[in-house]
């Protein structure tokens, strides 16, 4: 499975923190958006990540250790309903031009920085992360990406 993984940081969330406020949205309604900041996601990239058999993202807590696979049932460049995000994200959606609507939340495995790797660079994730300023990454896991070659 080709996917991306993001950074996030809780830079614009409530005290709860972001992956408890995007659940708190979840559990009214069954999903929720959840905005990538800055550049947008290529198109082509969505549509991988979309024709997955069960579509999901990474995503990294910056400067901590926390990890979620986000389970993702629609993505788009263009900003979604706004009463289907959290309530912070509403004043700084102009921010966030890639959008995921996500069904569920799962803490990753504390291996999993270790289990995928950069398609760009064929470089673990983990390693690539701590060396580069980009706010995603292409990854695919080990076992995948060594079956592409």
């Amino acid at each position: 499975m080709k996917t991306i993984a993001l950074r996030f940081a809780d830079h614009f969330a409530p005290e709860c923190g972001t992956i408890a406020a995007h659940e708190q949205v979840i559990k009214k309604i069954g999903h929720v958006w959840y905005g990538k900041l800055g550049n947008k996601v290529s198109d082509k990239m969505l549509k991988t990540i979309m024709d997955a058999e069960e579509p999901k993202i990474l995503l990294i807590r910056s400067g901590k250790v926390e990890r979620y696979w986000a389970y993702v049932c629609k993505a788009q460049n263009e900003l979604p309903d706004l009463n289907e995000v959290p309530m912070y994200y509403r004043n700084n959606h102009e921010k966030f031009h890639t959008w995921f609507c996500v069904t569920r939340f799962d803490n990753a495995p504390k291996s999993i920085m270790s289990e995928c790797i950069v398609t760009s660079s064929g470089a673990l994730l983990g390693h690539a992360s701590k060396y580069s300023m980009s706010p995603y990454f292409i990854i695919e896991t080990k076992s995948q990406y060594e079956n592409s070659k």
